[in-house]
């Protein structure tokens, strides 16, 4: 059973993550920000992290960059939701950014079961996935 840490500061959007996880066959542990998301990573294994973009206590981007030093091998999920102020001003790319500082994918909030079960897919490859489960629509 695939093991998934996902550290999210929402608490509506990491159970929203982690009851759909559980219910394909993940193992998931959940972590409400950077500080519990390293706790865990020290003292578990995984096999992918989901990591949001912008949490309190970690600014911006520190938190990709930190967990990928900690775990360069396991698959990095980089989440963000942030809204830009004006469409007409041109603006940073943030989930670009955050490939480059380590992240393996990236997925911009609210996105559907869909593209986060693809990723995690994208991530583990077909072979360690469990066969039998269905997804959701």
């Amino acid at each position: 059973m695939p093991r998934i840490l996902v550290v999210d500061d929402d608490p509506m959007v990491g159970a929203t993550i982690e009851v759909l996880l559980q219910r394909q066959g993940f193992d998931v542990t959940m972590a409400d920000g950077g500080e519990t998301g390293l706790a865990a990573l020290e003292a578990q294994t995984f096999d992918v992290m989901l990591v949001d973009i912008f949490m309190p206590h970690m600014r911006g981007f520190e938190s990709i960059r930190i967990f990928h030093e900690r775990a360069p091998a396991i698959p990095l999920i980089a989440m963000s939701g942030y809204a830009f102020a004006s469409s007409a001003s041109p603006s940073p790319d943030f989930l670009r950014m955050a490939l480059e500082l380590g992240a393996t994918r990236c997925l911009r909030k609210p996105f559907t079961p869909d593209a986060l079960l693809t990723t995690i897919r994208e991530c583990l490859g077909e072979a360690v996935l469990p066969k039998d489960k269905k997804e959701a629509p």
